[in-house]
Protein backbone atom coordinates (compact mmCIF):
# COMPACT_ATOMS: atom_id res chain seq x y z
CA UNK A 1 0.00 0.00 0.00
CA UNK A 2 1.43 3.41 -0.99
CA UNK A 3 2.09 6.22 1.48
CA UNK A 4 -0.71 8.26 -0.07
CA UNK A 5 -3.17 5.35 0.18
CA UNK A 6 -2.27 4.69 3.82
CA UNK A 7 -2.63 8.38 4.69
CA UNK A 8 -5.99 8.62 2.92
CA UNK A 9 -7.26 5.47 4.66
CA UNK A 10 -6.30 6.77 8.08
CA UNK A 11 -7.86 10.17 7.39
CA UNK A 12 -11.05 8.58 6.07
CA UNK A 13 -11.38 6.56 9.27
CA UNK A 14 -10.70 9.66 11.35
CA UNK A 15 -13.33 11.61 9.44
CA UNK A 16 -16.00 9.35 10.87
CA UNK A 17 -15.38 10.92 14.24
CA UNK A 18 -16.90 14.34 14.72
CA UNK A 19 -14.25 17.04 15.09
CA UNK A 20 -14.21 19.14 18.23
CA UNK A 21 -14.06 22.93 18.00
CA UNK A 22 -10.32 23.01 18.68
CA UNK A 23 -9.64 20.00 16.45
CA UNK A 24 -10.99 21.61 13.29
CA UNK A 25 -8.62 24.55 13.74
CA UNK A 26 -5.78 22.09 14.24
CA UNK A 27 -6.83 20.27 11.08
CA UNK A 28 -6.73 23.57 9.20
CA UNK A 29 -3.14 24.02 10.22
CA UNK A 30 -2.30 20.56 8.90
CA UNK A 31 -4.10 21.24 5.63
CA UNK A 32 -2.06 24.35 4.89
CA UNK A 33 1.15 22.35 5.11
CA UNK A 34 0.09 19.00 3.64
CA UNK A 35 2.29 17.77 0.80
CA UNK A 36 0.02 15.16 -0.69
CA UNK A 37 -2.89 16.72 -2.57
CA UNK A 38 -5.28 13.93 -1.67
CA UNK A 39 -4.32 14.17 1.98
CA UNK A 40 -4.81 17.96 2.00
CA UNK A 41 -8.06 17.70 0.07
CA UNK A 42 -9.53 15.25 2.55
CA UNK A 43 -8.63 17.54 5.45
CA UNK A 44 -10.34 20.40 3.65
CA UNK A 45 -13.49 18.31 3.39
CA UNK A 46 -13.32 17.70 7.13
CA UNK A 47 -12.94 21.39 7.80
CA UNK A 48 -15.88 22.20 5.56
CA UNK A 49 -18.08 19.73 7.42
CA UNK A 50 -17.02 21.07 10.80
CA UNK A 51 -17.07 24.82 10.09
CA UNK A 52 -20.61 25.28 11.37
CA UNK A 53 -20.01 23.92 14.87
CA UNK A 54 -19.94 26.07 18.01
CA UNK A 55 -23.72 26.44 17.95
CA UNK A 56 -23.92 27.38 14.27
CA UNK A 57 -24.71 23.84 13.11
CA UNK A 58 -27.63 23.95 10.69
CA UNK A 59 -27.62 27.74 10.62
CA UNK A 60 -27.52 30.02 7.58
CA UNK A 61 -24.80 32.57 7.05
CA UNK A 62 -26.44 35.88 6.12
CA UNK A 63 -23.29 37.82 5.34
CA UNK A 64 -20.66 39.91 7.10
CA UNK A 65 -20.86 43.21 8.99
CA UNK A 66 -18.50 45.90 7.71
CA UNK A 67 -16.10 47.49 10.15
CA UNK A 68 -16.83 51.19 10.67
CA UNK A 69 -14.54 54.16 11.17
CA UNK A 70 -12.10 52.90 8.53
CA UNK A 71 -11.30 54.78 5.33
CA UNK A 72 -12.68 53.74 1.98
CA UNK A 73 -9.60 52.55 0.11
CA UNK A 74 -9.34 50.27 -2.94
CA UNK A 75 -8.40 46.73 -1.97
CA UNK A 76 -6.29 44.21 -3.86
CA UNK A 77 -5.40 46.45 -6.79
CA UNK A 78 -2.31 48.57 -7.26
CA UNK A 79 -2.71 52.31 -6.77
CA UNK A 80 0.05 54.83 -7.36
CA UNK A 81 3.57 53.98 -8.39
CA UNK A 82 7.17 53.92 -7.23
CA UNK A 83 7.67 54.73 -3.56
CA UNK A 84 3.99 55.71 -3.38
CA UNK A 85 2.69 52.50 -4.96
CA UNK A 86 0.37 50.46 -2.75
CA UNK A 87 -1.74 47.31 -2.78
CA UNK A 88 -3.77 46.26 0.27
CA UNK A 89 -4.71 42.66 1.03
CA UNK A 90 -8.41 42.11 1.81
CA UNK A 91 -8.22 40.14 5.06
CA UNK A 92 -11.97 39.64 5.17
CA UNK A 93 -11.58 37.02 2.43
CA UNK A 94 -9.27 34.80 4.46
CA UNK A 95 -10.48 31.33 5.29
CA UNK A 96 -9.15 28.33 7.15
CA UNK A 97 -8.81 26.46 3.89
CA UNK A 98 -6.99 29.26 2.05
CA UNK A 99 -4.38 30.63 4.43
CA UNK A 100 -1.83 31.58 1.75
CA UNK A 101 -2.29 34.97 0.10
CA UNK A 102 -2.39 34.75 -3.73
CA UNK A 103 0.54 36.61 -5.24
CA UNK A 104 -1.72 39.10 -7.03
CA UNK A 105 -3.27 40.00 -3.65
CA UNK A 106 -0.07 40.04 -1.56
CA UNK A 107 0.36 43.54 -0.15
CA UNK A 108 2.71 46.04 -1.79
CA UNK A 109 4.32 48.93 0.07
CA UNK A 110 6.52 50.18 -2.80
CA UNK A 111 6.18 49.44 -6.51
CA UNK A 112 9.13 48.75 -8.79
CA UNK A 113 10.95 51.73 -10.25
CA UNK A 114 10.69 52.36 -13.99
CA UNK A 115 14.49 52.56 -13.98
CA UNK A 116 14.74 48.85 -13.19
CA UNK A 117 14.03 48.15 -16.86
CA UNK A 118 17.40 49.61 -17.80
CA UNK A 119 19.45 47.44 -15.48
CA UNK A 120 22.01 44.99 -16.88
CA UNK A 121 22.27 41.34 -15.84
CA UNK A 122 21.48 41.38 -12.13
CA UNK A 123 24.15 40.56 -9.58
CA UNK A 124 24.32 40.76 -5.79
CA UNK A 125 27.67 42.14 -4.69
CA UNK A 126 29.05 40.70 -1.43
CA UNK A 127 31.90 42.81 -0.09
CA UNK A 128 33.15 45.02 2.74
CA UNK A 129 35.07 43.69 5.71
CA UNK A 130 35.49 40.21 4.25
CA UNK A 131 38.40 38.08 3.08
CA UNK A 132 36.58 36.69 0.03
CA UNK A 133 34.41 39.30 -1.74
CA UNK A 134 32.33 37.93 -4.63
CA UNK A 135 29.28 38.49 -6.80
CA UNK A 136 26.21 36.30 -7.12
CA UNK A 137 24.19 36.21 -10.30
CA UNK A 138 20.46 35.52 -10.29
CA UNK A 139 20.87 32.19 -12.08
CA UNK A 140 23.33 31.01 -9.45
CA UNK A 141 20.94 32.06 -6.70
CA UNK A 142 18.15 30.13 -8.38
CA UNK A 143 20.29 26.99 -8.48
CA UNK A 144 21.02 27.36 -4.75
CA UNK A 145 17.38 28.06 -3.87
CA UNK A 146 15.09 25.67 -2.01
CA UNK A 147 11.59 25.81 -0.47
CA UNK A 148 11.71 28.02 2.62
CA UNK A 149 8.10 27.53 3.78
CA UNK A 150 5.19 29.89 4.41
CA UNK A 151 6.02 33.15 6.17
CA UNK A 152 4.05 36.21 7.16
CA UNK A 153 5.08 39.73 6.25
CA UNK A 154 3.57 42.88 7.78
CA UNK A 155 4.39 46.49 7.02
CA UNK A 156 5.37 48.39 10.17
CA UNK A 157 2.99 51.10 8.96
CA UNK A 158 0.02 48.72 8.75
CA UNK A 159 -3.00 50.60 10.10
CA UNK A 160 -6.75 50.79 10.50
CA UNK A 161 -6.91 53.46 7.76
CA UNK A 162 -6.14 50.76 5.17
CA UNK A 163 -8.17 48.02 6.89
CA UNK A 164 -4.87 46.57 8.20
CA UNK A 165 -4.36 45.34 4.64
CA UNK A 166 -0.56 45.56 4.68
CA UNK A 167 -0.08 42.03 5.96
CA UNK A 168 0.07 38.82 3.92
CA UNK A 169 1.40 35.27 3.93
CA UNK A 170 3.22 33.60 1.05
CA UNK A 171 5.11 30.39 0.39
CA UNK A 172 8.69 31.31 -0.49
CA UNK A 173 11.63 29.75 -2.33
CA UNK A 174 15.12 31.13 -1.77
CA UNK A 175 18.68 30.75 -0.54
CA UNK A 176 19.47 30.83 3.19
CA UNK A 177 21.46 33.98 3.84
CA UNK A 178 23.70 32.13 6.29
CA UNK A 179 25.16 30.13 3.36
CA UNK A 180 26.11 33.35 1.56
CA UNK A 181 27.50 35.12 4.63
CA UNK A 182 29.69 32.17 5.56
CA UNK A 183 31.16 32.03 2.07
CA UNK A 184 32.37 35.65 2.36
CA UNK A 185 34.69 35.01 5.30
CA UNK A 186 33.99 37.95 7.61
CA UNK A 187 36.97 39.72 9.18
CA UNK A 188 37.23 40.20 12.95
CA UNK A 189 35.99 43.82 12.82
CA UNK A 190 32.94 42.93 10.68
CA UNK A 191 30.22 43.21 13.30
CA UNK A 192 27.20 43.93 11.14
CA UNK A 193 25.78 43.38 7.66
CA UNK A 194 24.26 46.12 5.51
CA UNK A 195 21.79 44.77 2.95
CA UNK A 196 20.70 47.21 0.24
CA UNK A 197 18.42 47.17 -2.78
CA UNK A 198 17.86 49.26 -5.91
CA UNK A 199 15.84 52.28 -4.84
CA UNK A 200 16.07 55.06 -7.44
CA UNK A 201 12.98 56.64 -9.02
CA UNK A 202 12.14 59.14 -11.73
CA UNK A 203 9.80 61.17 -9.51
CA UNK A 204 9.96 62.33 -5.91
CA UNK A 205 7.77 60.57 -3.35
CA UNK A 206 5.18 62.45 -1.30
CA UNK A 207 5.27 59.92 1.54
CA UNK A 208 8.59 58.07 1.69
CA UNK A 209 12.36 58.53 1.67
CA UNK A 210 14.37 56.56 -0.94
CA UNK A 211 17.19 54.33 0.27
CA UNK A 212 16.12 50.69 0.75
CA UNK A 213 18.69 49.27 3.17
CA UNK A 214 18.91 47.77 6.64
CA UNK A 215 21.73 46.82 8.99
CA UNK A 216 21.64 43.53 10.91
CA UNK A 217 24.02 41.45 12.97
CA UNK A 218 24.92 38.06 11.56
CA UNK A 219 23.31 36.49 14.63
CA UNK A 220 20.01 38.26 13.95
CA UNK A 221 19.89 37.04 10.36
CA UNK A 222 20.85 33.51 11.34
CA UNK A 223 18.35 33.29 14.19
CA UNK A 224 15.52 34.55 11.96
CA UNK A 225 16.54 32.11 9.20
CA UNK A 226 16.64 34.99 6.73
CA UNK A 227 16.93 34.17 3.03
CA UNK A 228 17.18 35.73 -0.41
CA UNK A 229 13.91 34.89 -2.15
CA UNK A 230 13.65 34.29 -5.89
CA UNK A 231 10.14 32.77 -5.95
CA UNK A 232 6.81 33.52 -4.32
CA UNK A 233 4.01 30.94 -4.21
CA UNK A 234 5.82 28.64 -6.62
CA UNK A 235 6.51 31.22 -9.33
CA UNK A 236 9.23 33.76 -10.01
CA UNK A 237 9.00 36.95 -7.99
CA UNK A 238 7.07 39.75 -9.67
CA UNK A 239 8.73 43.14 -10.15
CA UNK A 240 6.57 44.81 -7.49
CA UNK A 241 7.44 42.05 -5.01
CA UNK A 242 11.17 42.52 -5.46
CA UNK A 243 12.21 40.61 -8.59
CA UNK A 244 14.70 39.33 -9.30
CA UNK A 245 15.71 38.88 -5.64
CA UNK A 246 14.48 40.16 -2.29
CA UNK A 247 15.36 39.61 1.34
CA UNK A 248 12.88 37.87 3.62
CA UNK A 249 13.48 38.03 7.38
CA UNK A 250 10.79 35.85 9.03
CA UNK A 251 9.32 37.44 12.13
CA UNK A 252 10.57 40.95 11.28
CA UNK A 253 8.56 43.85 9.85
CA UNK A 254 8.41 44.22 6.08
CA UNK A 255 10.59 47.34 6.09
CA UNK A 256 13.56 45.05 6.81
CA UNK A 257 12.73 42.72 3.91
CA UNK A 258 14.65 44.65 1.28
CA UNK A 259 13.45 44.32 -2.33
CA UNK A 260 15.66 44.33 -5.45
CA UNK A 261 18.69 43.30 -3.38
CA UNK A 262 21.97 44.20 -5.09
CA UNK A 263 24.46 44.56 -2.24
CA UNK A 264 25.53 42.78 0.95
CA UNK A 265 28.18 44.80 2.77
CA UNK A 266 29.98 43.70 5.95
CA UNK A 267 30.53 46.78 8.17
CA UNK A 268 31.94 47.64 11.58
CA UNK A 269 30.11 48.39 14.82
CA UNK A 270 30.22 52.17 14.31
CA UNK A 271 28.10 52.04 11.14
CA UNK A 272 25.26 54.59 11.00
CA UNK A 273 21.60 53.67 10.96
CA UNK A 274 20.32 53.93 7.38
CA UNK A 275 17.73 56.46 6.24
CA UNK A 276 15.15 53.65 6.06
CA UNK A 277 15.91 52.57 9.62
CA UNK A 278 15.47 56.16 10.79
CA UNK A 279 12.26 56.62 8.80
CA UNK A 280 10.76 53.53 10.43
CA UNK A 281 12.10 54.13 13.96
CA UNK A 282 8.75 55.11 15.47
CA UNK A 283 6.85 52.42 13.58
CA UNK A 284 9.21 49.72 14.82
CA UNK A 285 8.88 51.07 18.38
CA UNK A 286 12.44 52.34 18.81
CA UNK A 287 13.49 54.68 21.60
CA UNK A 288 13.75 57.87 19.56
CA UNK A 289 15.60 57.87 16.25
CA UNK A 290 18.83 55.86 16.58
CA UNK A 291 21.85 57.40 14.88
CA UNK A 292 23.92 54.21 14.92
CA UNK A 293 22.83 50.78 13.69
CA UNK A 294 23.94 49.18 16.97
CA UNK A 295 21.45 51.39 18.86
CA UNK A 296 18.54 50.00 16.82
CA UNK A 297 16.60 47.22 18.52
CA UNK A 298 15.51 44.27 16.32
CA UNK A 299 12.43 45.23 14.29
CA UNK A 300 10.58 42.04 15.20
CA UNK A 301 6.80 41.71 15.06
CA UNK A 302 5.39 41.41 18.56
CA UNK A 303 2.38 39.25 19.40
CA UNK A 304 -0.77 40.60 17.74
CA UNK A 305 -4.37 39.60 17.03
CA UNK A 306 -7.44 41.15 15.45
CA UNK A 307 -10.82 40.30 13.96
CA UNK A 308 -10.91 40.13 10.17
CA UNK A 309 -14.70 39.87 9.81
CA UNK A 310 -17.90 39.65 11.83
CA UNK A 311 -20.31 37.11 10.36
CA UNK A 312 -24.06 37.39 10.73
CA UNK A 313 -26.01 34.11 11.02
CA UNK A 314 -29.57 32.92 11.34
CA UNK A 315 -29.64 29.96 13.74
CA UNK A 316 -32.92 28.45 14.97
CA UNK A 317 -34.75 31.56 13.75
CA UNK A 318 -32.48 33.78 15.84
CA UNK A 319 -29.78 36.23 14.75
CA UNK A 320 -26.30 35.31 15.94
CA UNK A 321 -22.84 36.66 15.22
CA UNK A 322 -19.41 35.10 14.93
CA UNK A 323 -16.11 36.95 15.09
CA UNK A 324 -13.36 35.49 12.90
CA UNK A 325 -9.80 36.66 13.27
CA UNK A 326 -6.09 36.00 13.06
CA UNK A 327 -3.26 35.70 15.57
CA UNK A 328 0.38 36.31 14.59
CA UNK A 329 3.75 37.65 15.68
CA UNK A 330 5.69 37.03 18.86
CA UNK A 331 8.02 34.15 19.56
CA UNK A 332 6.06 31.83 21.87
CA UNK A 333 2.62 30.31 21.05
CA UNK A 334 -0.21 31.89 23.03
CA UNK A 335 -1.97 29.69 25.56
CA UNK A 336 -4.93 31.99 26.27
CA UNK A 337 -6.38 34.62 23.96
CA UNK A 338 -9.16 36.88 25.24
CA UNK A 339 -11.68 39.22 23.64
CA UNK A 340 -14.05 42.00 24.66
CA UNK A 341 -16.61 43.96 22.69
CA UNK A 342 -16.69 47.26 24.59
CA UNK A 343 -14.56 48.98 27.23
CA UNK A 344 -17.18 48.46 29.95
CA UNK A 345 -17.26 44.72 29.33
CA UNK A 346 -14.95 42.11 30.81
CA UNK A 347 -12.52 40.16 28.66
CA UNK A 348 -13.59 36.55 28.02
CA UNK A 349 -11.65 33.63 26.59
CA UNK A 350 -11.85 33.26 22.82
CA UNK A 351 -13.96 30.22 21.97
CA UNK A 352 -11.76 28.56 19.39
CA UNK A 353 -8.14 28.96 18.52
CA UNK A 354 -5.15 26.71 18.21
CA UNK A 355 -1.71 28.20 17.72
CA UNK A 356 1.16 25.79 17.16
CA UNK A 357 3.65 28.39 15.89
CA UNK A 358 3.85 32.17 15.68
CA UNK A 359 4.61 32.27 11.98
CA UNK A 360 2.78 32.66 9.70
CA UNK A 361 -0.65 33.19 11.31
CA UNK A 362 -3.35 31.24 13.15
CA UNK A 363 -7.12 31.60 12.92
CA UNK A 364 -9.60 32.01 15.75
CA UNK A 365 -13.39 32.26 16.03
CA UNK A 366 -15.73 33.43 18.75
CA UNK A 367 -19.52 33.15 18.99
CA UNK A 368 -21.05 36.48 19.99
CA UNK A 369 -24.55 37.45 21.11
CA UNK A 370 -24.81 41.27 21.47
CA UNK A 371 -27.25 42.29 24.19
CA UNK A 372 -28.46 45.32 22.27
CA UNK A 373 -27.99 47.17 19.01
CA UNK A 374 -25.34 49.82 18.76
CA UNK A 375 -21.60 50.35 18.30
CA UNK A 376 -19.11 47.79 19.55
CA UNK A 377 -15.32 48.17 19.81
CA UNK A 378 -13.67 44.77 19.49
CA UNK A 379 -10.34 44.33 21.19
CA UNK A 380 -8.16 41.31 22.03
CA UNK A 381 -5.44 40.60 24.54
CA UNK A 382 -3.06 37.83 25.54
CA UNK A 383 -3.69 36.65 29.10
CA UNK A 384 0.01 36.32 29.86
CA UNK A 385 1.96 39.29 31.19
CA UNK A 386 5.25 37.78 30.03
CA UNK A 387 4.23 38.09 26.36
CA UNK A 388 5.37 41.36 24.77
CA UNK A 389 2.47 42.80 22.78
CA UNK A 390 2.69 46.58 22.95
CA UNK A 391 0.55 47.36 19.92
CA UNK A 392 -2.09 44.88 21.00
CA UNK A 393 -2.16 46.23 24.55
CA UNK A 394 -2.47 49.80 23.26
CA UNK A 395 -5.57 48.94 21.22
CA UNK A 396 -3.77 49.39 17.92
CA UNK A 397 -5.65 46.51 16.27
CA UNK A 398 -9.06 47.37 17.75
CA UNK A 399 -11.91 47.37 15.23
CA UNK A 400 -15.44 48.73 15.43
CA UNK A 401 -18.79 47.43 14.14
CA UNK A 402 -22.35 48.74 14.16
CA UNK A 403 -24.94 46.10 15.10
CA UNK A 404 -28.44 46.96 13.87
CA UNK A 405 -30.23 43.66 14.50
CA UNK A 406 -30.18 41.18 17.37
Amino acid sequence: MSLKTRCDARMLEASKTRLSRRQWLSAATLASGAVLSGFAGLIRLQIASAEQEDGFQGGKKLGAIDFVGEARVPMERVVGGGLDGRLYTDLSKLSLRESITPTDNFYIRTCASELLEGQKAWVVRVHGLVSRPFELGVEELKKMAKPMGAHLMECAGNSRSVHFGMISVASWTGTPLSDILERAGAKSDAKRVLISGFDTYTTKSVSSVPGASWVFTVEELTKARAFLATEINGSALTRDHGAPVRLVVPGWYGCTCIKWVNEINFVDDAFAATSQMQEYAARTMQNGVPQLAREYKPATIEQAAMPIRIEKWAVDEKIRYRAVGILWGGSVPVTKLQIRFNPEEEYVDVDNYHQTSNDPWSFWTHAWAPKQTGTYMIRLRVADSSVIARRLEAGYYMRTVEISEI
